[in-house]
């Protein structure tokens, strides 16, 4: 079992066509990659933060007044996505990418 494991690990890191999409995924170290990371994971999250319970009720009075039943349900979600609060998640997923970018590239 553990010959297979290091067989498919010693694969993946030999794969040239997964180097080349983690290469393509990686945002580049400059300023719109970093400001892409940071407005795309962070800045809705500190609007969540800031303005949570104002989103909360222009949710809810919209989930009340619009006229089709789709939209009625859109609201109800995006009113529960909101109550929810912050994401930690998509916070982590932007700090790990922040840190990504100001690794070392390790040949």
């Amino acid at each position: 079992m553990r010959e297979k494991i290091k067989d498919i690990q010693a694969h993946i890191e030999n794969d040239p066509k997964l180097k080349e999409a983690v290469a393509r995924i990686k945002p580049k170290r400059n300023f719109w990659g970093i400001a892409g990371v940071i407005l795309f994971f962070f800045v809705p999250e500190l609007v969540t933060y800031i303005w949570q319970d104002e989103l909360v009720s222009w949710c809810h009075l919209h989930s009340l007044t619009e006229p089709l039943e789709m939209q009625r349900w859109l609201y109800t979600k995006l009113e529960e996505m909101f109550r929810n609060g912050v994401s930690w998640l998509n916070i982590s997923i932007g700090v790990l990418l922040l840190i990504w970018v100001w690794r070392p590239n390790r040949s």
